[in-house]
């Protein structure tokens, strides 16, 4: 066969895979996104489907066209790197400015969302209260959980849920559990709601339930049409606990790790994303607002007064976070419209890690970056001698 056969019969069955890729449609985009899922989130079965559509990201732009110095961008993901980061992504006024990727990760790399994923009922219930269809965030649940109207776990309420305050068992264990929504309907109270913060499952877990029963949707399907396509994100895959069962609001959604950006672009801008307002302005700064049981958290978020042993202070008091136990970081700062995404395994981060390293040497490099005023010294430093 001389080369020109060779050529022509490479070409005719290059001509047939992309025939058969549109014929097949999204079943060929499903197994192509499916297929690039990192390790440690194909354990999750079995899923169930949160359309996405698919949109570009946010335009790119040089990041000394947005005020921040290349030099901090990369000192920052220098850090991230040593630690094990799989991608740093940086937005500044609703622009990608900078991405650095490692792990042979990309931006369309799908990974486990870990405890990203509660901050999506969150802002689901944002929507939902927009639409009606939730009253206001100090609700009772019992006025959509009927299993509970009697009881007084109704008393718990929606603003209750996304601080981690019902006040039920943290016993329940999602992963072993067949039945999920009764296991949940099942926690006992231990104590007062809005008394104590404890993260648990439960608390999203119930919130995505009085989501179905709010909207009479799948919480999936809720999902994709209120918030997800409408960030124009990728397909993305809830674990349910069995085909067709409960869904895993608490964890382990399956997303394409870039699309992240997406929200925190919305977070920054109290809702409002791209033009589009999706969820009515004053949630986003109602997640904000301390706990009145943990000042340091509001719902679903870690506010900049929270802090970890050895770990420096955040650069500017209004940072707000979305983080876990598990390696990723979503961090926030609203007085430069900085959205920061760094990603990391599931097993979370090491024990030399800190929490604001990476925020920091971004936001010092912006160039309109104010340092907040020095704190005035106490008077032991003014008074020779003084004992305080």
């Amino acid at each position: 066969m001389n080369r020109c056969s060779v050529r022509c019969v490479l070409l005719l069955a290059l001509a047939l895979l992309l025939i058969a890729a549109v014929w097949s449609g999204p079943a060929i985009w499903k197994w192509y996104q499916l297929s690039r899922v990192t390790a440690d989130s194909r354990a999750y079965q079995p899923r169930e489907l949160v359309a996405g559509a698919n949109q570009p990201p946010a335009p790119r732009m040089a990041p000394d066209l947005e005020q921040l110095n290349r030099a901090g961008l990369d000192e920052a993901a220098a850090y991230a790197g040593a630690h094990g980061s799989r991608a740093l992504i940086v937005s500044r006024h609703g622009y990608i400015v900078y991405e650095r990727y490692w792990q042979g990760t990309s931006f369309d790399t799908l990974t486990d969302a870990q405890s990203f994923t509660p901050l999506l009922a969150g802002l689901a219930a944002g929507v939902a209260v927009s639409h009606r269809m939730i009253g206001w965030p100090d609700e009772p649940v019992a006025a959509f959980i009927g299993e509970w109207s009697q009881d007084a776990r109704g008393a718990i309420t929606v603003r209750n849920l996304m601080q981690y305050e019902s006040g039920l068992a943290p016993a329940l264990n999602p992963a072993s559990s067949a039945d999920l929504r009764a296991a949940l309907l099942g926690e006992r109270l231990v104590g007062p709601a809005g008394s104590a913060r404890v993260e648990k499952p439960a608390d999203p877990l119930l919130l995505a339930l009085l989501i179905e029963r709010a909207t009479r949707q799948r919480y999936a399907s809720y999902l994709s049409q209120a918030l997800w396509r409408r960030l124009g994100a990728a397909d993305a895959w809830l674990w349910l606990d069995g085909a067709g069962g409960t869904a895993h609001a608490d964890c382990c959604l399956i997303a394409r790790q870039g699309d992240w950006i997406r929200l925190g672009e919305l977070l920054l801008r109290d809702g409002n994303y791209r033009g589009s307002e999706l969820i009515r302005p004053g949630w986003i700064t109602l997640m904000r607002a301390p706990s009145k049981a943990d000042p340091d958290h509001g719902a679903y978020l870690t506010l900049a007064s929270a802090r970890k042993p050895n770990q420096e202070p955040y650069a500017t008091p209004d940072v707000f976070v979305v983080q876990g136990q598990g390696g990723n970081r979503l961090w926030l700062v609203p007085s430069l419209q900085l959205a920061i995404l760094c990603t990391g395994a599931p097993a979370g981060r090491d024990a030399a890690w800190d929490d604001a390293r990476v925020p920091n040497l971004i936001i010092r490099t912006a160039r309109d970056y104010v340092p907040p005023p020095a704190k005035p010294a106490g008077v032991s430093s003014l008074v020779p001698g003084h004992q305080p």
